[in-house]
């Protein structure tokens, strides 16, 4: 029969896995590094998963397909909510999966009558007795484009929106601005506005963050990322604390 169904272009697709979660059946998989189409009979072409897809990979067309099977669906959905990773395939891209990193699978650090660190916080980078700080990152992906609008860790969060160059800047990055907020890295001059700008809105949307912090260098182009941040809140009708923070390329706060 014929009938509408979603097409993905893998020519787009660079497998972050935003589609993944947006398809209750189950339909759409991250197979090889790509989403893909499992099968026909787990589509219903309805496209809940259109928009959330960064790189417009996803299409609904009319073409011959197998008719919609809800029961299967629904015994596939279920099938892969009890085992998230069957065969070593993913269901999502493994550098996309959200990571509370302030908590390890033992409930906080194990170490930390040791090392002086205060149980749930991450586990220092560094080695014992180095000069290096440690990493004061709680979350990852950091990547706007890939960070899931309703993480865990954003909920009610205040949160860190950075120029992706200011860590490069900024030696004491971590200790000086990090504190232990949620941190979200973007380019205002070479990432595609339209889509930051969306996904931005939707994270203040659906987390209720409380407050961002914009950490940019002192070039023009970076102050996009202000004018980013002000569009995403005025797009949400929310009241959301906004504080701009420049930094000089030589790392000197202003």
């Amino acid at each position: 029969m014929k009938r509408k169904i979603v097409q993905i272009d893998e020519s787009k697709c660079n497998g972050c896995g935003e589609c993944v979660p947006s398809c209750h059946e189950g339909a759409i998989r991250i197979v090889d590094g790509k989403a893909r189409l499992v099968s026909d009979v787990y589509c219903d072409g309805l496209g809940a998963c259109l928009g959330h897809c960064p790189l417009g990979a996803i299409t609904i067309v009319e073409r011959e397909a197998d008719q919609f099977d809800e029961v299967a669906a629904m015994k596939h959905a279920a099938a892969l909510s009890a085992s998230p990773v069957e065969s070593g395939a993913p269901r999502q891209c493994p550098g996309a999966m959200a990571q509370n990193l302030q908590l390890n699978v033992l409930g906080g650090n194990p170490n930390a009558a040791s090392t002086g660190q205060p149980a749930g916080r991450p586990a220092r980078c560094d080695s014992p007795g180095s000069d290096f700080p440690s990493s004061r990152l709680v979350n990852w992906p950091v990547q706007l484009r890939l960070v899931p609008s309703n993480a865990p860790y954003l909920q009610q969060a205040d949160i860190l929106l950075v120029a992706d160059c200011v860590p490069v800047v900024c030696p004491d990055f971590h200790q000086r601005f990090v504190d232990d907020r949620p941190v979200i890295i973007a380019c205002p001059k070479l990432d595609e506005a339209a889509a930051n700008l969306e996904k931005l809105t939707q994270i203040i949307k659906i987390a209720g963050i409380r407050s961002v912090t914009v950490l940019h260098v002192e070039v023009p182009c970076c102050t996009g990322l202000v004018r980013l941040c002000q569009a995403a809140i005025r797009a949400t009708g929310k009241k959301v604390a906004l504080d701009d923070v420049v930094v000089s390329v030589r790392g000197n706060v202003r």
